[in-house]
C-alpha cells in the first residue's frame, strides 16, 4: 500500500501488513496513514477499543499492533523467539527465575484483574522476594499471552498500560505466520523472514512449502506465494513518510533493496532506534521528526542528497499533511526541507 494508498478497513491494513511495530503508541498510527485512504487517528483508536485491533508482545519479542485474530495465531508461534529473549536476560541477572514457579502465579494475578507491569511485579515480589523483581515482570511478559488495554489517551494507551490476558489458538505450527510474511513483504528469503519473525527455523519452513514460487537471484533463493502482485522494477512510486520502526525497513535481513548501506547508519542507531523516514521513487531517501513547541509544529526532513525539484515539491506537501495530521490541534505548520 506504498504504490498506492489502499481503500480498506482499519483492520484489513493491518492483516495485510501482518502488524505493525508498536514499541511507543504514535508509529502505527503514521503507518497506517500513509498506507490507508482517508486513515484518521479514531478509526485506529475504536478498533482498540472495540478489541479488533490490540497491541502485545510478538515478533522479535517487541511490542506489534495486531488485528485480535492475527494475534491469536500469531503468538503461539512466536513462544520460542520469546522464551529465547527471556532466558538470555535471564541468565545475566542476579536472582534468576523459576519459570514453572513464578509464571502459574503471574497467570493467576492477571486473570483476577488486567495490571500494569509495576503493579504485577510488586505482586509477585511478596510471592518471590529473592527474585530480581525485573526479571518477574520479563517472565510473565514472555510467557504469557498479554496485551494493553487501551485508555482515552491520544494515541490509545498510555505510558503504565495496564495488560490483560488474551485468548490464543492451540497451533503453535510457524507456517501460517511465515505465509503471512510473504504475503506482506515476499518476494524475500529465509534470512529476511528470519529477521522479521526472530524464529531460527525459517529456513526449513518456507522449503517446506512446495506450493511457494522460488526465484534465484545471485546466490540466494526468495520465496513469495504463488500469483502474489511484484510490480515492474519501473512502476512509479510516490514520495512516502514512515514511521519510525516501520516493518518496510525492519523486515529484510537484506535492506539493500530500498536502503544504501551507507545510510544505514543514519537510519538505525546504536542503541537500536530506527528514525522515521521518507521514501523517494521507492528508496529510503532521508528521514524526518516533528515537534510541538506550543501551537506551532514543526516537521523536519533531513535528506541525505539533494532531491530533484519534483520530488521535493510533493514530500513539501506529504509532509505538511502528515504535520496536520499527527498535530491536528496546532495553529501553525511548518516544513523545514
Amino acid at each position: 500500500m506504498l504504490l498506492a494508498r489502499g481503500d480498506v478497513s482499519v483492520v484489513a491494513a493491518v492483516e495485510r501488513l501482518a502488524g505493525l511495530q508498536a514499541q511507543e503508541p504514535r508509529p502505527p498510527f503514521v503507518g497506517l496513514w500513509t498506507r490507508v485512504e482517508g486513515f484518521t487517528r479514531d478509526a485506529l483508536v475504536d478498533t482498540l477499543r472495540s478489541g479488533e485491533v490490540v497491541r502485545g508482545l510478538l515478533m522479535r519479542a517487541t511490542l506489534h499492533a495486531t488485528s485480535a485474530r492475527d494475534f491469536r495465531a500469531f503468538r503461539p508461534a512466536v513462544q520460542p523467539v520469546l522464551s529465547a529473549a527471556f532466558a538470555g536476560v535471564n541468565k545475566r541477572i542476579t536472582g534468576g527465575v523459576d519459570i514453572d514457579e513464578v509464571v502459574p502465579v503471574a497467570r493467576e494475578l492477571l486473570e483476577e484483574s488486567p495490571r500494569t507491569f509495576n503493579e504485577l511485579r510488586a505482586l509477585l515480589s511478596e510471592r518471590f522476594p529473592d527474585v530480581n523483581h525485573r526479571g518477574l515482570g520479563y517472565a510473565a511478559r514472555t510467557h504469557l499471552p498479554l496485551t494493553m488495554v487501551p485508555s482515552d489517551d491520544r494515541w490509545g494507551f498510555p505510558r503504565d498500560a495496564r495488560f490483560a490476558l488474551a485468548e490464543c489458538d492451540d497451533d503453535t505450527a510457524p507456517d501460517g505466520l511465515v505465509r503471512r510474511y510473504l504475503a506482506a513483504f515476499g518476494p524475500a528469503s529465509a534470512a529476511d523472514a528470519q529477521t522479521w519473525s526472530g524464529l531460527k527455523g525459517a529456513a526449513g519452513v518456507l522449503e517446506g512449502m512446495e506450493d511457494l514460487e522460488r526465484f534465484s537471484v545471485g546466490r540466494r533463493t526468495l520465496f513469495d506465494l504463488p500469483d502474489a502482485p511484484r510490480p515492474d522494477a519501473d512502476a512509479p512510486a510516490p514520495v512516502r513518510l514512515l514511521p519510525e520502526f516501520d516493518n518496510l525497513i525492519l523486515a529484510h535481513a537484506d535492506r539493500s533493496r530500498l536502503l544504501d548501506d551507507e545510510h544505514r547508519p543514519l537510519v538505525v542507531t546504536k542503541n537500536l532506534r530506527v528514525k522515521a523516514t521518507f521514501l523517494v521513487d521507492g528508496r529510503v531517501a532521508g528521514t524526518w521528526k516533528s515537534e510541538r513547541k506550543g501551537k506551532k509544529a514543526t516537521l523536519t526532513l533531513e535528506p541525505f542528497a539533494k532531491l530533484r525539484k519534483k520530488d521535493a515539491t510533493a514530500l513539501q506537501a506529504e509532509a505538511e499533511a502528515l504535520l496536520r495530521f499527527v498535530e491536528e490541534d496546532a495553529a501553525s505548520f511548518d516544513v523545514r526541507l
